[in-house]
């Protein structure tokens, strides 16, 4: 089972919020996407585990739970994987421009990967280097590494893992599976008004 699940800070962090999970809540620029992240959560198991971070800091629930979880945020925007058939990694990004993603590309991108963006209309090929650049990020968040680890990833090539890609109003949003999942319209959960 994976459960894909996509909202806003926004509108998450407007609800009433659980006193635990307020006084809970790390101050600062975190915030928000930690409250977030939790109520997300909390829609989908209550009550919500206790939750505990691994060497490079990927979350996981405490104890001998068979289930595992990924979220990511970009701008107001919020995604969420869960699943009980093993580790899994999200990225979401904000599809915008980037004065130097072309530079980025050529620092991290594989020889595949560039070829993937060069195949596509000049038009597209922005679109195309957040395809690529969340297919990576969430392959980094399945394996629970480090952003650093980005130029050693080749999202052509996965090594026996599962990736799915949805370009959604105007949104960029990979998932990375240890089994077969197809991410589309249909297995999107909006919470809230996020259509």
């Amino acid at each position: 089972m994976y459960r894909v699940l996509l909202a806003t800070l926004s509108e998450l962090c407007a609800q009433e919020i659980p006193p635990e999970l307020k006084s809970a809540a790390p101050s600062g620029v975190r915030h928000n996407s930690w409250l977030a992240g939790r109520l997300l959560l909390n829609r989908v198991i209550s009550p919500l585990p206790e939750i505990v971070y691994g060497d490079q800091g990927k979350p996981a629930f405490a104890g001998d739970l068979p289930l595992w979880f990924s979220l990511s945020h970009s701008g107001d925007h919020i995604a969420l994987l869960v699943s009980d058939e093993g580790e899994v990694g999200c990225d979401i990004e904000v599809i915008r421009p980037r004065n130097n993603w072309r530079s980025l590309a050529n620092a991290v991108f594989s020889q595949a990967e560039h070829c993937e963006i060069e195949q596509e209309h000049p038009a597209q090929q922005l679109d195309a280097f957040w395809r690529i650049w969340t297919r990576k990020e969430a392959i980094i968040k399945q394996r629970g590494g480090s952003a650093w680890e980005i130029v050693s990833v080749d999202s052509c090539n996965p090594l026996n893992l599962h990736l799915s890609h949805s370009h959604r109003a105007g949104l960029s949003l990979a998932v990375c599976t240890p089994t077969p999942f197809t991410l589309a319209a249909d297995q999107i959960e909006s919470v809230g008004e996020e259509k």
